[in-house]
Formats: C-alpha cells, structure tokens, sequence
C-alpha cells in the first residue's frame, strides 16, 4: 500500500511552547499546515521553563502567516479528556487531525536513581509519555479512517537504547531507567500500531534525535554534549508526516541517518532558506548512531533462533 501522495491538512503537534516541538510546530506552518499547537504553558512565565503557546503563534505568523492555534491543557493529566480535546481541535479548524506529533514528556528525572524512584514520578511519566500518547493516538484514528490516510509521529529518545555491559561505560545521566525505559515501550507502541493500522493507510513511526537537540532543556541536562539544530528534527519530523505509507511507517529512526537516506534538504524552521552544514552532503556517516534495534551483541541470541524468528 503506497496511496498516500499529499501532505497533512492540519497538524496536532504536542509540547509545542518550546524546544522541539516548538520547532516542528514551525516548520509544518511553513509548508502551508494548519498546526494545533498544544502544551500546558499559555503564556510567557506561567511555567517553570522558558517558551509559550502565544510564542509560538507569534512566531509562526511572523515567519509568514501560517495558520497556527494555541491549546493550553496538561497532557499529563489523568482526567483529561483527550478524545474530547481532538473534537475541539477539529471543531476549531473546520477538519479533520491528519497527522499527530506526540512530542510532549513528563520530567526526565536524570538525577534520580532507579532504586529511589518514588511512584508517583513512575506514575506520571507513564501517564504523559505512554498513556497520553496511547490515548490522543485512539482518539485521532477515526477520523484518519474517514479520510483514507493519515501519518502518526512519536517523539522518542536515545536514552531509550540500552545500557550495554559489563563492563558499563560512564554515562552523566546513569541508567536513564524512567526516561528511557518510556521511550523504549513508546518505540514499541509505534511500531505494533504501525503494523495494525497499515491497511488504513495510517503511518506510525517513532524518531529521535541522533545527537542532543540544542534546547534550553537539553543543554542544561548534559552540558558540551554533541548537539544538532532543532530545524533537523523539525524536518525530519516533517518527512515522517508526509511521505508515502510504504517509506515511512513502522521506522523507530534517528534525525540525522533518516534525512541522509532520503537525502532530504533542511530547511530553516520558517521555510525560508537551506540551513547551511546540515545538509544531507554535509552529514557524517561516522557520526551517526547504531539504530539499538539493530544492535544484537554476540552471543546474545543463539544464530539459530534468529533465524527461526
């Protein structure tokens, strides 16, 4: 199944006041989506973090004009009624979600330890992680099915990868066990539900960043780490929303090696103009990550159950 040939209508892009998603928000509006931009931060210095939903907007209509709406809710609460977030959405922009960026996370919790994880952070990180993205995934389905196409993008982690040992390698955020394991069960979810909704011409992938994406957040967590742009996951992201069925679905995909498959142009988050030294040319291949889906240690698995699988 290869039908899908035209680009989202309209966008629901999650955590979308700052950072990544911010980015993805932007770079959709800029190839002509209308973005629903929703996050829990309406305005400037109502959360902990820098960035805002009327930034956004305001930023999308600067860059030219895109048609972009602000949705001020917390995803990571149990009693949201997500399905009921969708009809509003929809009702809002006149059409139907075409394509859903699962791009929100609870708090990383890199500090903490496995053995003093308390269970309400378990509890919350699954809520806004899994369930959260579980539950805005049923709830666009529907009306994917009535439109005859329609593309699903989860924001996942390199933390999700598995620490490889012994002997253990030094790592400043330890075993990521919260973050992570999330990541890894959302890289799990993207790829089952892949394989269940291809007939409906649904495609649902899972992409991370090959290296860490230079946010406010993410400089702050491991600082001097390796970085790249948000503008390469942001075109990244839009490559996994709008291509074909058959190139994209069931991938759990890293930024960079992704946009150097396709050899994909990287735009600036406006649209604008090419985003100079990371165009697909200009990609390493030495820098890229093991896909840790690929990665099977010797010995691990006997030759010959892999073969029978």
């Amino acid at each position: 199944m290869t039908t899908q040939e035209h680009k989202p209508g309209l966008a629901l892009v999650s955590g979308a006041s700052r950072g990544i998603g911010r980015a993805i928000a932007r770079r959709f509006a800029a190839e002509g989506i209308a973005v629903a931009a929703v996050s829990r931060t309406m305005r400037a210095g109502d959360g902990a973090l820098q960035g805002s939903l009327e930034e956004t907007v305001e930023l999308i209509t600067a860059d030219g004009g895109g048609n972009a709406e602000a949705f001020a809710v917390d995803l990571g609460s149990p009693d949201l009624d997500r399905a009921a977030l969708i009809a509003e959405i929809e009702e809002k922009f006149g059409r139907r979600v075409d394509a859903l960026v699962n791009n929100v996370a609870a708090a990383r919790r890199y500090d903490t330890l496995f053995a003093d994880m308390p269970r309400e952070w378990f509890q919350d990180s699954v809520e806004t992680n899994l369930w959260n993205t579980w539950d805005l995934m049923k709830a666009v389905i529907p009306g994917m099915r009535k439109s005859g196409a329609g593309w699903i993008v989860n924001i996942s982690s390199r933390q999700a990868g598995p620490r490889v040992g012994p002997p253990f390698a030094f790592h400043p955020l330890a075993g990521s066990v919260l973050y992570g394991g999330t990541k890894a069960m959302l890289d799990r979810i993207s790829t089952g539900s892949a394989m269940e909704l291809y007939e409906d011409n649904i495609a649902v992938s899972s992409l991370a960043p090959n290296r860490g994406v230079a946010t406010e957040h993410a400089a702050g967590a491991v600082p001097g780490w390796p970085s790249e742009p948000e503008d390469t996951m942001a075109e990244a992201a839009l490559l996994l929303a709008s291509s074909k069925l058959d190139a994209v679905t069931g991938r759990v995909a890293y930024s960079l090696p992704l946009l150097k498959e396709f050899n994909r142009p990287v735009r600036a988050l406006d649209g604008s103009g090419l985003l100079a030294g990371w165009q697909p040319a200009d990609l390493d291949d030495e820098s890229f990550l093991l896909p840790y889906l690929n990665f099977n240690p010797p010995g691990a698995v006997p030759e010959g159950l892999l073969k029978k699988a």
